[in-house]
Order: C-alpha cells, then sequence, then structure tokens
C-alpha cells in the first residue's frame, strides 16, 4: 500500500504508551483513594467498595470493554479509548493495596498520631502514603501494562481510534487486510515486536522497583 510502516510505528508506539499511562494513572489514583478509605475506615464504606470491587473483577472485563465502546457514538479518540480503559482499570488495584492499609493501620505510629489527635485524611497523607509509596509505585506499571494489553485487545477487534496508527490498530489493518494470509510478514512482525519490548520495559521497571 506504499506506507511506511516504521513512520507508523514511530507515531503509534507513543500513542499506545498514551493510552496505558492515562488508563493505569486513572485506575491506581482511583483504586488508591477507594482502597485508603475502606482500609482506613472500615464499617459500611468498606463493606460496599469492596462488594463492588469483588463483583466487578468476576465480570470478564474485555467484555464490558467492548460493550461500552461499541456503545460510544461515532469514532473514538485515542483520550477517549483511555477513558474507557480506565473505567474498569480500578477495580484490581483496590482489593490489593485495601489489604496494605488494613495492616498499616494498625502499626505503632498510626496510632501514636491518633492518639495525638491528626485526623483521618492527615494520618492517611501523613503517615500512611509515604510508607506505601514504593508499592503503588509497582502497582502503577502492572496497571500501564494491564491497560496497554486492554487497549490493544479492543483495537485488534476494530474498536479502537480508526484514525490513529496505535499498535493496536495496525495489528488489526494487518488482519483487516490478510497480511498473514498473504505472507506479509513485515507488516505484523515489526508491532509485535515494538508490543514485546514495551511489554518487557515495563516489566523489568517492576522488577527493580521490587528491589
Amino acid at each position: 500500500q506504499g506506507r511506511d510502516l516504521f513512520a507508523a510505528l514511530v507515531t503509534g508506539t507513543p500513542l499506545t504508551l498514551k493510552i496505558g499511562f492515562i488508563a493505569g494513572f486513572l485506575g491506581v489514583g482511583i483504586g488508591t483513594v477507594l482502597a485508603f478509605v475502606a482500609g482506613y475506615y472500615r464499617g459500611l464504606v468498606d463493606t460496599l467498595i469492596r462488594g463492588v470491587a469483588d463483583i466487578g473483577l468476576t465480570v470478564p472485563g474485555l467484555l464490558v470493554l467492548i460493550i461500552i465502546a461499541v456503545s460510544v457514538r461515532g469514532g473514538l479518540t485515542v483520550n477517549e479509548m483511555a477513558l474507557i480503559v480506565a473505567s474498569l482499570a480500578w477495580l484490581n488495584p483496590t482489593r490489593p493495596i485495601r489489604a496494605q492499609v488494613l495492616t498499616l493501620r494498625e502499626r505503632g505510629y498510626v496510632e501514636v498520631a491518633r492518639l495525638s489527635g491528626m485526623s483521618g485524611p492527615e494520618i492517611i497523607v501523613r503517615e500512611m502514603m509515604p510508607n506505601l509509596l514504593p508499592y503503588l509505585a509497582a502497582t502503577l506499571v502492572n496497571a500501564v501494562s494491564a491497560a496497554i494489553l486492554a487497549s490493544i485487545g479492543l483495537e485488534v477487534l476494530g474498536l479502537g481510534p480508526l484514525e490513529s496508527p496505535t499498535l493496536g490498530m495496525t495489528l488489526y489493518w494487518v488482519l483487516f487486510n490478510g497480511a498473514i494470509i498473504n505472507g506479509w510478514w513485515w507488516w505484523w512482525t515489526a508491532p509485535i515486536v515494538i508490543i514485546l519490548m514495551v511489554f518487557l520495559g515495563l516489566f523489568f521497571v517492576t522488577v527493580g522497583l521490587d528491589e
């Protein structure tokens, strides 16, 4: 078709990363707030948040994202794609972060802060949040990886931004034009290699944070 595949990948890779980072930051941000509220205050709020998260995790995520993407009128933009993926991205981080908060709230320094008259939000922001920052950073990287995978899954099905050459949309056109059947290996090998490099890079970032 006379297209420059290298130029498409140079343009599309940052767009795919943009979707992953927007969805990852929103998902971890919302999940962290809900997890801290549920884990620190307990009671009815904890029951509600935990119940919604548990129910949400039992529903196939890709199926829900497909329904949301199909229901959006007109073509999707990259930012709209990121918001669709972010709509479910908060479910996975909420439960493990809540578990960490439950252990932190019983620590001695939190009890001392509570006895000294600090309010709940102050204790969360000044005492508990700094101790969870490394864990939150690792959770963010995992959330970005999951968001990129979800966006590529939607795009391969043709539910992504058709006007943008993201990695997933590149693979969609590979399938649409029968590149695999016709033996045009260069068309699908290049985006798959880039996707593997992105996931390996994010994996090594997670390993580094763990260390």
